[in-house]
């Protein structure tokens, strides 16, 4: 197996999940799994209909918290790679936000990877979501969902993810 790859982006561009998973494997034939996620903006959420999603984060914080839950699991499983991107700034309904590629000997271990890795970042990573709506701009609040998603890793509940003055730690 080659050496352990762990890659973590933080940007504002656009991403293409078919030029970004070829590159997650390449060159490494003990890959015989790739999973992957992404993540678009919905136009509507909790009812109300969303015209932009502008996404804050912490430079450098943002990254070290990702950098730790891609580390945790290669901890976990038994990984070649791993890659996470997430886009910043203000986005448009169906606009990707999110990928997660995870490669692996075996799709047990990267399919459960990359799950973990998903509600890790929902909960451990410091990014703060404001939709606007025809009712004005709101921050997106964390869901319960999303604790109960990450706890069933043995995760508990934390505040990396507190969020600015006026709303609460969000995804």
């Amino acid at each position: 197996m080659s050496a352990i790859r762990s890659i973590v982006r933080v940007q504002q561009d656009d991403f293409d999940l078919g030029l970004e998973v070829k590159a997650l494997r390449a060159g490494d034939p003990g890959v015989g799994a790739i999973a992957a996620f992404v993540g678009t903006v919905r136009d509507v959420n909790d009812g109300s209909g969303v015209s932009t999603l502008t996404l804050e984060h912490y430079p450098g914080m943002t990254e070290a918290a990702l950098e730790d839950i891609a580390a945790q699991a290669h901890a976990r499983w038994r990984l070649n790679a791993t890659l996470i991107i997430h886009r910043f700034g203000e986005l448009r309904p169906t606009d990707q936000i999110v990928m997660v590629g995870v490669t692996s000997a075996h799709r047990g271990d990267a399919f459960s990877a990359c799950e973990f890795i998903m509600d890790f970042l929902k909960t451990r990573a410091p990014f703060w979501k404001k939709e606007q709506t025809p009712k004005g701009a709101r921050w997106v609040d964390a869901r319960s969902t999303d604790d109960d998603a990450a706890a069933r890793w043995g995760a508990a509940p934390d505040q990396l993810g507190s969020q600015p003055s006026d709303g609460q730690r969000t995804r």
